[in-house]
């Protein structure tokens, strides 16, 4: 049953992420199942590849140049995941991402470094398969790359942050209010930074993502990376804002950056900041049992009788 979710899951989210395809009708520089895979193997084990499997090949059977050409972008987009899960497993992740060495793995064993798999494999079947011409090999390659590395660093936290998601009972309405205008805030100025004419104003949403990491930790920074990111996308997929007027392969360097750039600060603070609360929480412990242990001797020492 698990299986069947993750290859549903991937092939809804593919059909989403095509709709920004550019190269071919198949490369988009946002791919949310390679997030969703990485996500399902850290969750439920190596044991739900096929899952990833068969959702990779009902996507690319009707996209592919030919069956060989689909089998092969199967493969690498299975063992892209498959590799970002055993390196992450190696390097002892926590999905609760509440570590700096968990925020820091993520970012380059579960999204940069692997990803260069599905990529490589990709562009080279595509180009091997005579789809793509030889001037097309790196510029189809960054945006394969990008769209894969993006789909882990943007939607592969945000499900892990959703699992335990609950709906909080106990919060004010000064939380709430503040909630909102961030939301608000951060869509906005997104929206207005990524369709300005230059560049210098993506600088603009790192506030808004710190505030964010500080206030509400994972649970705020996360769903704000995946929004800032995804308006980024969108504008870099109509070449409009900051990524006009530049070849696809200048804009796909200016997104991963910008992409690779917010999902950093995000995590790295979203991992400082719990640590600090987690430290903090445990020198309180320790307080109070000093305490209660301080307090249990007096009381002894005041009870024992006079010595004769």
């Amino acid at each position: 049953m698990t299986i069947l979710a993750v290859a549903a899951l991937y092939y809804a989210t593919a059909r989403l992420g095509l709709l920004q395809q550019l190269v071919r009708g198949q490369v988009t520089p946002l791919w949310p199942p390679t997030g969703i895979a990485v996500a399902s193997l850290l969750l439920f084990s190596v044991r739900v590849w096929p899952g990833i499997a068969v959702g990779a090949l009902a996507v690319n059977s009707s996209i592919g140049p030919t069956a060989l050409s689909v089998l092969a972008i199967v493969v690498g987009n299975t063992l892209a995941p498959i590799c970002s899960y055993l390196l992450l497993s190696r390097a002892g992740f926590r999905n609760d991402l509440d570590r700096l060495q968990d925020a820091l793995a993520l970012v380059f064993l579960g999204a940069l470094g692997p990803m260069l798999i599905s990529a490589t494999i990709g562009s080279s079947t595509l180009f091997l398969s005579g789809a793509l011409p030889a001037s097309g090999f790196w510029p189809t390659w960054s945006v394969w790359w990008t769209g894969d590395a993006m789909g882990v660093l943007i939607v592969t936290p945000f499900l892990l942050v959703a699992r335990w998601a609950r709906w909080p009972h106990a919060v004010g309405l000064l939380v709430w209010a503040e909630a909102a205008a961030l939301t608000a805030c951060t869509l906005t100025v997104t929206y207005l930074a990524t369709n300005a004419g230059s560049s210098s104003l993506l600088f603009l949403v790192f506030p808004f993502l710190i505030w964010a990491s500080f206030r509400f930790e994972r649970a705020g920074a996360a769903p704000c990376a995946l929004a800032v990111s995804t308006l980024a996308i969108r504008a870099s997929g109509r070449m409009t804002g900051p990524f006009a007027h530049h070849d696809l392969l200048t804009n796909m360097v200016t997104l991963q950056a910008f992409n690779g750039t917010v999902s950093l600060t995000a995590l790295l603070l979203t991992a400082v900041v719990s640590e600090r609360n987690r430290t903090h929480e445990e020198i309180q412990r320790l307080c109070v049992q000093l305490a209660e242990a301080a307090a249990h001797q007096d009381a002894g020492s005041r009870r024992a009788p006079p010595e004769a």
